[in-house]
């Protein structure tokens, strides 16, 4: 449960800076993939340490590509390396795919907020006017008059993640128990509390 509440701490402050600065710093990365080490290496020893090593080669394999086609950034892969520490690669490959459904709606509901809705239809039919008119006009892609591609709008992905984190730990059949057990006793109490 320890390893559960520390990979969310770590989710939560790096979806703060995703959200306010559009970055998630490499040292809160790089601290995260140091803890998840530590604490794996500590919790169950060498199994441990390979289960953190595992999820950290899944990370990379499942998100470069991403990453190399310019759909997630580089703060989002190395924030899901260090999740891929601490939680191994089967929990990483079930919270990346949720990660890639709630993409979809959160980038949408981001996008909406960032720009208002007459905005977002103006950014969607500028980009598909673009993109059919003048894509790749001698090998480069269209630009509006400011010189960046037409209909950009970068939105931040590590809501995304975490979320697919989330769902992926309350569904998982060994983390959703364990969790169940934990939050039990205090979904009673308040409930008879309201009694």
């Amino acid at each position: 449960m320890l390893m559960l509440l520390i990979t969310l701490l770590f989710l939560l402050s790096a979806l703060y800076f995703d959200l306010r600065y559009q970055r998630i710093p490499n040292k809160l990365c790089l601290a995260g993939l140091l803890a998840a080490l530590a604490l794996q290496a500590y919790d169950n020893q060498w199994l441990g340490l390979g289960q953190a090593i595992l999820g950290v080669g899944a990370a990379l394999a499942l998100l470069l590509p991403a990453f190399y086609f310019r759909y997630l950034g580089a703060g989002d892969v190395k924030l899901m390396v260090a999740v891929g520490a601490f939680s191994g690669p089967t929990l990483l490959f079930w919270s990346v795919v949720f990660g890639l459904i709630f993409g979809t709606f959160t980038s949408f509901f981001i996008a909406l907020y960032k720009v208002g809705w007459s905005g977002f239809i103006k950014m969607i039919s500028r980009h598909y006017i673009y993109s059919d008119s003048n894509s790749n006009v001698n090998g480069k892609a269209a630009t509006s008059t400011k010189g960046k591609v037409a209909g950009a709008l970068q939105v931040p992905y590590a809501p995304a993640l975490a979320l697919g984190w989330l769902l992926a730990c309350a569904l998982s059949p060994e983390v959703g128990p364990e969790i169940a057990a934990a939050i039990a006793p205090e979904i009673e109490a308040l409930l008879s509390s309201i009694k």
